[in-house]
C-alpha cells in the first residue's frame, strides 16, 4: 500500500489532471488502484470503489483456480484479452494443470517474434497462487464446494475475482464471501452470465417486467432440475496425479469415484453438482441462473423470498417460494423463467423470448423507463469492472442472494415442511432445527 507522500502525490496528480499519468508510470498498477480506491470518494450506487482508471496499455494480470471444463472456457476467452495477461493456473489433476498451462503458452508464444512463451506458472495448491504480490485477480472455476475459501482469501489479498455460480455451497459461506468483498473493496463478479449474454432475452424480458408491460407479477415458474442428493457413489482407485484429499477439501469426506471427478481433461460437466456435499443439484445449478432473473426481475437482488412451501413427501418439483409482496416463485415448468401478470405473460429461455400479447418482445422503451445497466459480455464487464472500479453487473451479494434462492429450495426438500425466512437476518423464523443447516461444518484443517 501506498502511505504518506506517495499518497499525497496521488491526490495531486488526480488534481492536476493529465499530469497524474507521469507519476502513474512510476508505481504499479496494484499500488495505483489500491491507493486511488482509498483516496477517490465513494458515490452511492455504482462507484463503489472510486472512479481510478488504470493506462490502456496496463494488463491485469490474472490467475486462474480450477481448470476443468468450465475453467478452460474461460481461460480460452480471457487468452484473447489484450488488457489481460495470464500468469498462474492451479488445479488438484495434474493433466488439467499441465494442460492449461501448456494452452496459456502456446497462445502467448505465437505472439513473441521468437515464438517462445514460459511465462505462466502453474500449481497444485491454489493458495500458492494466490500469495504472488503480481497476480491482480483470479477466476474460481472450481465445483461449488471450493468457491468459499478461495473467494475469501482472494479477497483478503486484495484481488479481484471472477467467481462462478452458484456462489456457495451454503447460505453461511455466502454471507462470509460478501463481506469479505465489502471489507477488502475488490471488484467482484459472479458468473451469471444470463445477465449479460444469449442476446439479451433476459435484459429485455426484466425491462418489460420492470416497466409493469405485463401487469402486477403474480406467479413465476423455474423451469430447473432436482434438489440435491446425499453422495452414496462406491469407492473407486484415485488415479495418479490427482489430490483427492485436496478435492474433497472442505467437505465432508467421500472416497473417490469418477462421476465425481472424471479422469484427466475431460469435455462433460461432472455431477458432482448432484451431491449434498458438494453442490446444490439441478437447483442450484441453473436454478443459480434462472432463479438469479427472476430476482432482477422482480427488483429484490438485496433480499428473497419469506415462505417455503414444499410439495408432497416424494415428489422432487412444485415447491412454492412466496415473497413478501405476495409474488409466488414455483420449481417446476418449463425450462427457464415463465412470468404471469395481470395483464401479460412473458416466456423467456436463452433461445427464446416469447410474451402475451406477443407484441410486446418488440416493444421499444422511452425516456424515463426503467433499463438494466449495459453488458453484452459477462468477462469484459468484469475487466472494465477492474479498471474502473465500479460494481460489475453480478455482484457478491446479488450472487449470494441467488444462491440463497437455491438453498432455500433444496431445505424445503429436504425438511419437506413449510418454513418461514426472515431475508434481512439471514435466518428461519423460529425453527431452530432448519438454521442449523444454514451452514455445514468444515472439514479440518479448513475454516472460513
Amino acid at each position: 500500500m501506498l502511505f504518506g507522500p506517495d499518497k499525497r502525490q496521488l491526490c495531486n496528480a488526480f488534481l492536476l489532471g493529465n499530469t497524474c499519468m507521469s507519476y502513474v508510470r512510476n508505481i504499479s498498477r496494484r499500488r495505483f488502484l489500491k491507493v486511488a480506491a482509498s483516496a477517490a470518494p465513494i458515490v452511492s450506487g455504482s462507484l463503489a470503489f472510486g472512479q481510478s482508471k488504470t493506462e490502456a496499455n496496463d494488463r491485469i494480470n490474472l490467475g486462474f483456480i480450477g481448470v476443468g471444463k468450465m475453467g478452460r472456457g474461460h481461460l480460452g476467452s480471457f487468452l484473447g484479452y489484450g488488457d489481460v495477461q495470464v500468469v498462474a493456473v492451479s488445479d488438484v489433476v495434474r493433466e488439467r494443470k499441465e494442460n492449461a498451462q501448456q494452452t496459456v503458452e502456446k497462445r502467448y508464444a505465437k505472439q513473441k517474434a521468437k515464438g517462445t512463451y514460459k511465462g505462466c506458472a502453474a500449481y497444485d495448491d491454489f493458495r500458492e497462487l494466490l500469495d504472488r504480490d503480481d497476480i491482480d485477480a483470479v477466476v474460481i472455476a472450481t465445483p461449488d464446494h471450493w468457491h468459499a475459501i478461495p473467494a475469501v482469501m482472494a479477497a483478503n489479498a486484495k484481488k479481484d475475482i471472477y467467481c462462478e455460480k452458484p456462489l456457495t455451497r451454503t447460505i453461511g459461506e455466502g454471507r462470509k464471501v460478501v463481506e469479505a468483498v465489502a471489507k477488502n473493496k475488490v471488484v467482484f463478479q459472479t458468473g451469471s452470465q444470463q445477465r449479460s449474454e444469449f442476446g439479451g432475452r433476459f435484459r429485455k424480458a426484466v425491462e418489460l417486467i420492470r416497466n409493469g408491460y405485463i401487469g402486477d407479477v403474480k406467479t413465476i415458474r423455474i423451469g430447473v432440475g432436482a434438489p440435491n442428493i446425499p453422495c452414496d457413489l462406491p469407492a473407486q482407485d484415485v488415479p495418479t496425479g490427482t489430490d483427492w484429499d485436496m478435492w474433497v477439501g472442505p467437505s465432508m469426506f467421500r472416497p473417490y469415484n469418477e462421476i465425481l471427478c472424471p479422469k484427466g481433461i475431460h469435455n462433460h460437466f461432472p455431477a458432482w453438482r448432484m451431491y449434498r456435499e458438494f453442490a446444490g443439484g439441478g437447483v442450484a445449478d441453473m436454478g443459480a441462473h434462472h432463479f438469479d432473473i427472476a430476482q432482477w426481475a422482480l427488483g429484490v437482488d438485496g433480499s428473497g423470498p419469506v415462505k417455503i412451501e414444499p410439495p408432497a413427501k416424494g415428489e422432487n418439483v412444485g415447491l412454492k417460494l412466496t415473497y413478501a409482496n405476495g409474488v409466488e416463485m414455483f420449481h417446476g415448468g418449463p425450462s427457464g423463467c415463465t412470468f404471469e401478470g395481470t395483464e401479460g405473460k412473458i416466456y423467456v429461455n436463452r433461445p427464446v423470448l416469447e410474451s402475451t400479447p406477443k407484441t410486446l418482445v418488440a416493444k421499444e422503451f422511452g425516456p424515463g423507463e426503467f433499463r438494466v445497466a449495459p453488458s453484452s459480455n459477462h468477462r469484459r464487464n468484469w475487466v472494465d469492472a477492474i479498471r474502473s472500479r465500479k460494481q460489475p453487473i453480478a455482484t457478491a451479494e446479488i450472487g449470494h442472494r441467488t444462491g440463497t434462492v437455491c438453498h432455500l429450495t433444496n431445505l424445503g426438500y429436504q425438511l419437506r415442511r413449510p418454513l418461514q425466512w426472515d431475508p434481512a437476518k439471514e435466518r428461519f423464523v423460529g425453527d431452530d432445527k432448519a438454521n442449523t443447516l444454514i451452514d455445514q461444518p468444515m472439514r479440518k484443517p479448513w475454516k472460513l
